[in-house]
């Protein structure tokens, strides 16, 4: 395998419903007020509920472009932050400055903005970045094995089961340090015409 690493600079990604914009130290605040709305629904993933854990998650995400291109959500009916994701673990094995395989991860979205249409179009819009524009071989998408609600939503979009992964990840549901089984998924080149098509008729409300 050759890694190389270069920075994966930042951009912004717009859609009908939702904007992707570069994370940075200015939404911290927006983001705590976001975080705050029905926390349960955070059980599976990392959300800082404070002010100092909140900049300190921010500033561990934007430390080094070379492992994490973080975005922010912003709903474009309401102009409301409404979460974050990211594009994380790129691989270079073309010797190109783009990334040849990237994950699609670190998402969480208030409860106020699951089950609508921003998530599936940020999926849309993250997964037509590495196709189209980077030209990826591989995009994976990965959750807690446990977490029956995103393992539904990655197979929604058409992503193939790869496998678990025992104790490869920390969990988020924990106080200390302790491992989590991930569950794999993946979407190659081949298969992103047809997934293209899909989440786009499911923006459009067809069938």
């Amino acid at each position: 395998m050759r890694r190389v690493p270069h920075p994966l600079p930042p951009i912004t990604l717009t859609g009908t419903h939702v904007r992707l914009e570069p994370l940075s130290t200015d939404h911290v605040d927006e983001l705590v007020r976001v975080a705050a709305i029905d926390r349960s629904t955070y059980r599976w993933t990392v959300v800082p509920g404070d002010r100092a854990a909140m900049s300190a998650y921010v500033d561990d995400l934007l430390a080094d472009p070379r492992r994490a291109l973080p975005f922010v959500q912003r709903r474009l009916d309401t102009g409301e932050l409404v979460g974050c994701t990211r594009f994380m673990f790129p691989y270079w094995w073309r010797g190109r400055s783009e990334p040849d395989e990237v994950e699609i991860g670190g998402t969480w979205l208030a409860a106020t903005a699951q089950c609508t249409a921003v998530n599936t179009e940020a999926k849309l819009l993250l997964l037509g970045h590495a196709f189209d524009t980077w030209g990826v071989w591989r995009v994976a998408i990965c959750t807690d094995a446990r977490n029956e609600q995103s393992r539904r939503a990655i197979e929604r979009i058409g992503a193939t089961f790869e496998g678990v992964l025992r104790r490869h990840r920390p969990r988020a549901d924990v106080d200390r340090a302790a491992p989590r089984d991930t569950a794999c998924y993946s979407v190659v080149a081949d298969e992103w015409p047809d997934i293209r098509a899909r989440l786009r008729a499911r923006l459009t409300g067809a069938p």
